[in-house]
């Protein structure tokens, strides 16, 4: 785990993210996990829209696919604003 840590890619990455400076890696990072929180609260919402029509299981499937559908181009654009307002300056 130390040798994780100590790598000069990581570390300069951790330190990215906790600066908030907006790069490609840290995009790329940021959007992986909007992907993940949008997957499960799809997931949770098919559940509580469709769980009788559909099922438990179909429903959560359903929602976890289509979730993401309006969050990835949604933090694209987003994190596009970000990093063209933080270079303006």
């Amino acid at each position: 785990m130390e040798e994780i840590i100590n790598d000069p890619l990581i570390n300069k990455l951790l330190t990215s993210l906790a600066v908030g400076d907006i790069n490609f890696f840290t995009g790329l990072v940021w959007l992986i996990v909007a992907i993940i929180v949008s997957m499960v609260g799809g997931a949770i919402g098919g559940l509580l829209l469709a769980r009788k029509d559909l099922g438990y299981e179909l429903s959560a499937i359903l929602g976890g696919f289509f979730g993401p559908a309006g969050v990835i181009p949604t933090m694209l654009i987003g994190l596009s604003v970000l990093n063209i307002l933080t270079h303006l300056n």
